[in-house]
Order: structure tokens, then sequence, then C-alpha cells
């Protein structure tokens, strides 16, 4: 996706909140109302002190004490109600944008998400997606409550007169817009390249800890280390030039404060002198305008602050635009399953042509075996049967009719793919098998275990089908973790299996068991069955010989 501007993102992410707009209009109001009490009490205090003097307070000295608890009270009560608002706003929203983002990686899945950093996408939907609660309980509130509170006050302190107003302002502004504005443009990319920092080091990270039992084997720890230590030292030194910056701006900010209080009280010394304003011309709107920075203080740390949120709402955003490899077909007529054919295919991973002109027959009710070296194309063709990809040239039909031109559900029901690699989660022997097809009862799940072979070694856990596997599945053997993989595939009991080196980690004996059940299944199920092992293939009616993306050969 190409980079939006900050102005974009922060628009986007602010188009967000308009189902909560009430929440946030109630949010502002309560924010307002309390700065104003804060703001208040000073000149309150300043009220009284002119009740020692000859002149005459719009309060009586019994009113103003009765009002400075109460403001205090007020002040209180609407700062939390407004902190609560503000976090509800922003955690209701931050779970919309955690489904939007699960949604989009469900979408991009298999395809655009092969090859990506897993550190870095957990970073983005975890770290990213969280730093956007300084955007939405932190950010949009406070501008809308700075600008209308300052308001208030630029006209008040304006109503002793005109030009004490027209100061008032320009010390807002100076310090609400310009500051933050100057330090922004200072800071340049400095979010976005921390952000990815960050990625990097979380990639690795999780690298360094799968890879483990390898860097001790090989002793390539200090390597490693020093590789962390680098990543480390790079965003350490990014976040000390944010956290200079940050610094700066607080410094602008008070030297400002100080220079526009400065000014103020020479103004009002002038027209004191001049005798354009009274006692209380020059002690109250003094008093206003110091005890008024609070809301445009916020704002000018916002140069700042935002640097991170608005590079993570980008990373965030460009997830969530990202289209996918293959949209999901939708509304095309039902469709029933029959032979498979790839009819002259051809595939290429970018400039890297895969598959070149291939053409196969996949016969109804019966085992079809691919064989080849690693690198020849064939599990890229069981990736372009399930439709994770499309196809650059040719056809791949089931029944007669392109699967482009076959509901993306309709076709995953027709197929069960068993990948290389099973994937396990951190959850029961059954529940990870149950992924096959969730509404299968017990039953169903053992039987389809009997046929993968793993039943018996499930029955000698202490919980059985209940016990617990590690993260990943690091508790099982790799042998293990296939013959649940082909327990699922078995489970979802689709009219094609497609099966990746399903006996690759399996010793001889295991081997004989599956390939058994396989031969059964195939009464009345197809098999489209790739491996590099003869063993394996020596159950396939018809097998096909690939090299450098194409059949080569046809044995029966």
């Amino acid at each position: 996706m190409k980079r939006q501007s900050r102005i974009t993102v922060l628009w986007r992410m602010l188009k967000l909140v308009k189902p909560l707009s009430g929440f946030m209009i109630m949010a502002v109001c309560f924010g307002t109302l309390g700065f104003l009490c804060a703001q208040f009490i000073p000149v309150l205090g300043g009220y009284a002190v002119l009740c020692g003097t000859d002149v005459k307070p719009p309060l009586s000295f019994k009113t103003i004490a009765i009002l400075l608890p109460v403001l205090a009270l007020l002040r209180a009560v609407l700062r939390l109600a407004e902190q609560r608002t503000n976090h509800y706003i922003a955690f209701t929203l931050l779970a919309i944008i955690r489904d939007r983002v699960f949604k989009a990686l469900r979408r991009l899945c298999p395809a655009k998400l092969e090859g990506r950093d897993k550190g870095d996408l957990i970073a983005l939907i975890t770290s990213d997606v969280e730093l956007l609660e300084v955007f939405y309980a932190h950010t949009i509130s406070p501008i809308c409550i700075a600008f209308i509170t300052e308001a208030v006050m630029c006209l008040f302190i304006g109503s002793y007169h005109w030009s004490l107003g027209v100061l008032a302002l320009a010390a807002y502004v100076s310090i609400g817009v310009i500051l933050p504005g100057v330090i922004s443009k200072r800071s340049g990319s400095l979010g976005d390249e921390l952000r990815a920092e960050n990625g990097k080091l979380a990639a690795h990270m999780l690298e360094s800890i799968r890879g483990i039992d390898t860097t001790q084997q090989y002793h390539n720890g200090e390597q490693r280390l020093q590789e962390i230590g680098e990543k480390t030292d790079a965003i350490a030194g990014k976040q000390e030039r944010l956290s200079d910056l940050t610094g700066r701006n607080l410094a602008s900010a008070n030297t400002l404060i100080l220079l526009f209080d400065t000014a103020m009280l020479v103004l009002e010394t002038y027209l004191y002198t001049k005798g354009i304003i009274g006692f209380d011309g020059f002690l109250i709107p003094l008093i206003a305008l110091m005890s008024s920075y609070g809301p445009v203080s916020a704002l000018s740390a916002l140069g700042t602050t935002l640097q991170n949120t608005v590079a993570s709402g980008s990373r965030v955003l460009a997830i969530i635009d990202e289209q996918p490899e293959t949209e999901d077909i939708t509304g095309m007529p039902a469709s029933s399953f029959g032979d498979t054919e790839a009819e002259h295919v051809s595939f290429a991973y970018g400039s890297e042509e895969i598959l070149h002109d291939l053409s196969l027959q996949i016969p109804q009710n019966g085992i079809t075996g691919i064989a080849g070296k690693s690198g020849c194309g064939k599990s890229t063709l069981l990736k372009l049967l399930m439709r994770f990809w499309s196809v650059d040239e040719g056809n791949i039909a089931i029944n007669g009719r392109s699967i482009e031109e076959i509901n993306t559900s309709d076709l995953r029901s027709m197929e069960s793919y068993m990948t290389q690699t099973t994937d396990l989660f951190k959850d029961t022997i059954a529940n990870n098998v149950l992924i096959g097809r969730l509404d299968a009862s017990r039953e169903e799940v053992e039987e389809a275990c009997r046929k993968a072979s793993i039943h018996d070694f499930i029955m000698t856990l202490p919980s059985g089908y209940d016990t617990q596997i590690g993260e990943l599945g690091d508790t099982l053997s790799g042998g293990e973790k296939q013959r649940i993989g082909l327990a699922r595939a078995f489970l979802h009991d689709a009219p094609l299996l497609l099966l990746d080196e399903p006996t690759s980690n399996l010793d001889s004996l295991n081997e004989a068991i599956v390939l058994k059940a396989l031969q059964e299944t195939a009464d009345n199920k197809t098999l489209l069955l790739v491996s590099h092992r003869k063993s394996t293939l020596c159950i396939a009616d018809r097998v096909y010989r690939m090299e450098q993306g194409r059949i080569t050969a046809q044995e029966s």
C-alpha cells in the first residue's frame, strides 16, 4: 500500500469514532466544564482579594466562599467522568479495530502472509493497536476541549480590554498549535522508523526463541545476542532522539508560557498606568491567563506523542487496506464434485516462474501421485488447487467447472488440505483435531485418529484426548504432529484430499498403517498425494513426475 500522509492517517482514524460520536460529545462537555471549573477557582481567589480593596467585585465574599469548594468538587467529578468516557471510547474502538485487523489477516491468508515476519505481525496486532489508545483517549477530546475552553477564556479576558484577549489568543495558538506543528515537522519520520525497528526486534526475538536449541547446539548464542543488542541499540537511539524532542518541546512550552505571562503583565501595567483599566482589570486577566494553560499544554505535547501513534495507525491501516491475492467468490450456483483437471497451468511468484504449461488429470475416486525433487512446484500446485493463488495462465477445473467460478466456501468444503508442516494450537488434542470439522462428535474424532494411526498413542496419555499440548505442539514429535494433521484431513471428510508429504515424518510401521487407511479411503474419495518417497507413492493408481514446473512423465 502507498504510504499515507499523517493528515490522511489521522482523518481515517478520526472517522472510526463516528459510531461513538455521542460519547465523544459527552467527553468534550465533561472536559470543558471541568477545565473551566479549575481555571475559575484562581479567578474567584482574585475576586476574594478585590473584596478587601475599594474595587467592588461582581460576587460577594460569601458567594465566593461557597463557590470555591463547589467548583473544586465539580472539577473532580467532571474529570473522572471525562476520563471514564474517553477510555470507554478508546477501548471500544480498539476492540473494533482488532476485529477489523483479524478479519483483514484472515482475508490475506495465506498468500499475502507467507514470508512475512511473524514477530512483526505480532507487534502490529498487539503494541501497534494498543498505541492507538493514546489517540482515542488523549487526543481527540483534548483538542476539542482546548478549543472551546480557551475560546471562553479569551472572551473573559477580553471583556476587560480587547488587547488582553488578543494577547491570550496569541499565547494559546503559539503553545497549542504552532509549537506542536514545529516539533512534529522536526521529528519527520522518526515515529515510523521507531515502529519499524520495534517490529524487526519482535521478529528477531521470536525467531531466536524458536531456534534456541539450534543456537545452543552450534554455539551461536553470542552472535544472536549481539544481533539483539544491535537492534535494541537502534531502537534506543531513535527513542533517545524522540525523548530529546519531547524534552525540548516541554522546555519550549514552559518558556512560551513565561514569555506570554510577562507580556500580559507588561501590557496590563501600560493599560493601568494610562487609566484604561482599573485594578480589577490588572489582577483578574493575569490570574485567568496564568491558570488557563492546562488544555493547550496538553496539546503542546502532541508534536512528539503522536509520532508513535500515527506510525502505528499507518501500519494498522496498511494491513486493513491491503488487497488479498484472491478474493472470496460468492453468489455462484452450487457446485458438485467430480474429476479434477489442470489445463496448461503456468504460475510465478513475482518474476520467478514455478509452473509452466502444466496439465494433469485427477480422476474421481482414486489416488493420483506426484513425484519430484524439492522446489519443482509440487506444493505450489496444491495451493493453486486450493485457490490460495490464482493461476497466471491456463485453468483448474472441478467437474468441468473452473474453480474461479466456484463459491470459495463450496471449494473449501470439497477439499481437505494437509500441508507438510502441521500447525497445532495450545489446546487439547481433541480440539486440535476438531479444527477439521467443529461439529464432529467425539466418536468421529476418534475414528479419524484411528485412520491416522494416532489413536493408540493418544490413549497412552494421562488425559487421553483431553491432554493439553504445548505451544505449536512442542510437546509432540514431528510424526505425532503429522498424524494429527492427517486426522484433521480425515475428519473434514471432503471428497478431495490434497496431501503434501503425509508420511515424511513417519517410521515404516506407521507409514504402512496410514497408507492402508488412505487406500481404504480412496474407495469413495479422491486423493492427490505429493511425496518424494517411493514407498508412499506405491499406493497411487497413477504417478506424475514433475521437473522444473512441468509434468515430464506419467506412470500407471
